[in-house]
């Protein structure tokens, strides 16, 4: 070993210290430090894949090896940079809302501000710290923005563990965080994994999904998680699950809410991710009536813009039909009847069947 390398190790130590210091500065709950050997997870992602289990999310089976190796995405990388960031805000109803299904349920992750480029910042602001302590050094941030394996970092860099839901648990903070990375040529001291795993026997998250879409341990089957139906699928809801989404308008966090170290989770200081436009407590027929405008306006700088006014509308109309019968319900509905979009329309007369098919008997057949 040089003299130069035995100069750089404390050094490094020393920066890392302050990396850690300055992560809490700016919002973040926990760093962390990976290696880029991440080959273990490879077959895992190969299995998954070659089941057909990501449908409609092609962008799964691209970028080849670059998605389990991050020295392929961005050359030069040596270490990876893991921050979590916790995002559920302060005196926000989560179950008891999904008990009241005239609201709409929107994972609580969506209620405020688009966590990518806010975390983006962060991560970045974090790097022009860095490189102002020791100069130009090679980096780049990725926040759930490439083909990069997130959660495997995040448990290579001793966040958290893979629970059965195939969310990374923190024994202190549950699942209800955000993950950024900072890519680095920077040899930084590593942190050791995070080998244990403390979900025992405990196996609430599997019952409680409603569309039983944890299919083994750790494997969740996207093509039937409310999360993915809701967001990721481009066109009709399977009618298999329409009942089963219940009042979920935009994602699902029933196997997350459950789970026992949610009790851990603290609420989040960060004022950005604070509900928008009452979207924590809205009514289903209120959102329905948004026009495409009120739609952009409202969700602009949020992460629910990106499933369009269409999507958005499709998913609502599956929740009015599954919510009790009342003629408000079946007003909202009929007022869409002959939506432009075909699959809007789709929806809404299933939906307006489901208020049929649980009306007084006299209105039903009358």
């Amino acid at each position: 070993m040089t003299d130069d390398a035995l100069r750089q190790e404390p050094d490094l130590t020393a920066l890392k210290a302050k990396l850690l210091v300055w992560g809490r500065e700016l919002g973040f709950q926990q760093l962390g430090v990976a290696d880029v050997e991440l080959g273990e997870h490879r077959e895992h992602l190969a299995r998954w894949l070659d089941a057909g289990m990501h449908g409609e999310m092609g962008y799964m089976a691209e970028h080849g090896d670059k998605r389990w190796r991050p020295d392929q995405l961005v050359p030069g990388t040596r270490r990876v940079i893991t921050a979590r960031m916790d995002y559920l805000p302060p005196e926000v109803e989560t179950t008891k809302l999904l008990g009241q299904p005239d609201k709409a349920y929107i994972s609580r992750y969506a209620l405020g501000r688009d966590y990518h480029k806010l975390i983006r910042k962060r991560l970045t602001t974090l790097a022009k710290w860095l490189e102002a302590e020791i100069g130009p050094f090679g980096y780049r941030a990725f926040v759930d923005s490439a083909p990069v394996l997130e959660r495997a970092l995040a448990q290579r860099s001793g966040l958290g563990w893979f629970g059965k839901n195939s969310m990374l648990l923190s024994p202190k903070a549950g699942s209800l965080f955000f993950l950024g990375e900072l890519y680095t040529d920077l040899p930084l001291p590593v942190d050791p994994p995070f080998e244990r795993e403390h979900c025992g026997s405990c196996e609430r998250c599997k019952s409680a999904c409603p569309t039983g879409a944890i299919v083994d341990d750790k494997v969740i089957d996207a093509r039937r998680c409310i999360s993915y139906l809701t967001i990721e699928l481009k066109g009709a809801i399977p009618l298999e699950f329409r009942r089963a989404i219940g009042n979920r308008v935009y994602g699902c966090d029933d196997c997350q809410l459950v789970c026992p170290f949610t009790r851990f989770t603290r609420a989040s200081p960060e004022p950005d991710f604070a509900p928008r436009h009452a979207l924590d407590r809205a009514e289903l027929i209120e959102l329905f009536a948004w026009s495409e405008e009120e739609f952009l306006e409202r969700t602009e700088g949020s992460a629910i813009r990106r499933i369009g006014h269409q999507r958005w509308l499709r998913n609502i109309a599956v929740g009015l039909g599954n919510a009790p019968w009342s003629p408000r319900v079946v007003d909202a509905l009929e007022a869409r009847r002959n939506d432009p979009s075909a699959l809007v329309r789709e929806h809404v007369e299933w939906a307006l069947a489901e208020q049929r098919r649980r009306a007084p008997t006299l209105l039903a057949h009358g």
